[in-house]
């Protein structure tokens, strides 16, 4: 009698290691991806949220606000992670994203990574962007993004 057991996991891919987001900018295969800011991503969810409600029935709809709130299957993931975008998201209103968006969209020397990154954090949080972006180039992109934040929000 055998007491070999099968396999109880599946084996996992070996990470290259060389993804790093540092002075010198590497993300392997995500190198040249599309990526979404935090007020991107919220702007999203939510738009996602609020069509699965609409095309639901009302008791249908209850149950499912119900189920997720109890942290029940993958839906307890996606309330968390609105919460967490709610929370650090910096921008709330669709037309400041969009500003946004467009202003980074005009820097092309940036990394699409970098460009998310920035309308959220800063460059001491993206060393990559000490030598594509003048402090000052970068200021002024960051105090008109600053300008879209206060601005009716």
């Amino acid at each position: 009698m055998s007491t070999e057991h099968a396999p109880t996991a599946r084996t996992r891919e070996k990470r290259s290691g060389d993804e790093e987001a540092s002075a010198d900018l590497r993300l392997g295969e995500f190198q040249n991806v599309p990526t979404l800011t935090l007020s991107e991503a919220r702007l999203l969810i939510n738009a996602v949220m609020d069509h699965r409600k609409s095309i639901r029935k009302v008791e249908e709809t209850e149950k499912l606000v119900e189920y997720e709130l109890k942290g029940h299957g993958y839906n307890s993931t996606l309330v968390k992670t609105q919460d967490y975008l709610d929370v650090f998201a910096r921008f709330k209103q669709k037309e400041n994203i969009e500003a946004v968006e467009r202003m980074l969209s005009a820097k092309q020397e940036l990394e699409l990574f970098e460009r998310s990154q920035l309308a959220e954090e800063a460059k001491t949080l993206i060393p990559s962007l000490s030598n594509k972006i003048s402090d000052q180039d970068l200021q002024e992109l960051l105090d008109d993004i600053t300008k879209l934040r206060h601005h009716g929000e």
